[in-house]
């Protein structure tokens, strides 16, 4: 049996999983492993650190990879992104921002253009710009997002796509961890998922040891949104954004103390940047989704991508039992 949509028709794959790039985590060899797993592995462009993306470029070896970007840091450099479409990456993913200005430039390179949204807004800002992918991110998703929930969201994605424009793809991202969350999103009529807090708890991950463990042992009760772990990084995100983070001692002291904590931020910026390097969970901020309470190990990428997709299609299989004649009256 295999999961044939027209994701892994249009781009060539053998499953309907595409890695979410997640910052300082989704580096050459994740992206790799799932790639070479039939999924598409995606490489974090994240902040546009030059060197640490052309490392982890190499780092991929000659496996068909994607690249992801924030794209208001993008913005700031976009040289990177020519770059990297030199290296004739499979797709180009971009996410918090308008993708248009950028749509050109991948779609001439023949990369393939993948544009997540949070809200309705990005929705018709993607497919304005001639997005073949459209990835609608419930706020259940690890790491930042908004507010809207996976369940809701997806098809109301769905049903404005396929009127305004049917050709393109959506998939959905935001709490999906299991063979369970894949089916659920296939049964939303999503093309596919993409999946960031399960391959971030696999033995490729370059997450810190510490914090993969301390996400392995929550529960999805232990995250909560907040901008304080951005506050302290001094990184400049856009408001309507919050990262999905575990609770922990620097966002009780700090949480809801935004104003505080930028009037302590030359002190506390020091502080969390030495916790982040020495896997710190205590005052540096794990970001893990939900998802948290459904990761109770950490094996390698292409044993999650086989698992996962073992799992949904038992649970189509099993629910498609469930569908019998009408009985007369």
């Amino acid at each position: 049996m295999a999961l044939v949509t027209r994701l892994t028709k249009r781009l060539g794959l053998q499953h309907p999983i595409i890695l979410a790039p997640m910052a300082k985590a989704a580096g050459g060899a994740l992206a790799a492993a799932v790639t070479n797993g039939g999924g598409l592995g995606l490489v974090a462009g994240a902040y546009c650190d030059h060197g640490w993306l052309r490392n982890e470029l190499r780092n991929a070896g000659n496996a068909r990879i994607g690249v992801g970007f924030i794209t208001w840091a993008l913005e700031k450099s976009p040289d990177l992104l020519t770059e990297v479409l030199a290296a004739k990456p499979a797709a180009i993913f971009m996410s918090f921002g308008n993708p248009a200005p950028f749509a050109d430039e991948i779609k001439a390179a023949g990369a393939v253009l993948i544009a997540q949204a949070q809200a309705m807004s990005d929705v018709r800002d993607a497919v304005a710009a001639g997005a073949d992918v459209i990835v609608a991110q419930g706020g259940e998703a690890g790491g930042h997002g908004e507010n809207r929930a996976t369940m809701t969201f997806v098809p109301e994605t769905i049903d404005f796509v396929r009127r305004e424009a049917p050709d393109t793809l959506v998939l959905a991202a935001g709490g999906i961890a299991d063979g369970r969350g894949l089916a659920a999103a296939l049964a939303l009529g999503a093309d596919g998922a993409v999946v960031g807090s399960r391959f971030w708890a696999s033995r490729e991950s370059l997450a810190h040891d510490n914090m993969i463990d301390a996400g392995i042992a929550a529960d999805g009760d232990a995250t909560l949104r907040s901008s304080v772990m951005d506050i302290a990084r001094r990184l400049d995100w856009p408001k309507r954004f919050t990262a999905r983070v575990l609770r922990n001692a620097f966002t009780d002291q700090w949480h809801g103390r935004e104003d505080a904590l930028i009037a302590a931020s030359d002190r506390e910026a020091a502080r969390w940047s030495k916790a982040w390097d020495a896997g710190d969970v205590t005052v540096a901020n794990t970001f893990v989704g939900e998802a948290a309470g459904l990761i109770h190990d950490r094996p390698p990428a292409a044993e999650l991508l086989a698992r996962m997709v073992g799992q949904a299609e038992q649970v189509l299989a099993n629910r498609a039992a469930l569908i019998a004649p009408a009985q007369p009256a």
